[in-house]
């Protein structure tokens, strides 16, 4: 009997340290829920990716190009303009560029919410109001 009250105690301790756990992971952005931070550091890499490819291109060209003509121009080893509900685009002024990562609203009433990213020529990945 004591072996199965010591059972019942030690699965009622390790549940509880399992719950503090998850509960209070760390999140890469205020307001997202934790599993969010892999896709998120993904969808950084990505503008980080493509500001860097955009750059060389402008240094080569002497002009800013669209992530279209970036990919067919094999300067960008992406194939696909978007992640885990985040889509990419490129808007071009001279020698300056933007690259920005949206993602559709949460629903309303969610508990989560999805940061729209954008980078510039600064390589500073920054977070859209």
């Amino acid at each position: 009997m004591r072996a199965l009250a010591a059972l019942l105690v030690s699965a009622a301790l390790l549940f509880g340290v399992y719950q503090y756990y998850f509960k209070h992971m760390p999140v890469s952005d205020e307001g997202t829920a934790p599993t969010q931070a892999i896709s998120l550091t993904g969808v950084r890499a990505d503008l980080l990716q493509i500001a860097q490819a955009e750059r060389a291109y402008i240094a080569t060209n002497g002009n800013c190009v669209s992530l279209g003509e970036l990919i067919s121009s094999n300067s960008l080893a992406m194939n696909r303009s978007e992640r885990d509900g985040y889509t990419y685009t490129v808007s071009c002024s001279g020698g300056n560029f933007s690259a920005v990562a949206r993602h559709a609203p949460a629903p309303a009433g969610s508990p989560i919410r999805y940061p729209n990213l954008a980078i510039d020529q600064d390589m500073q990945v920054d977070e859209l109001p």
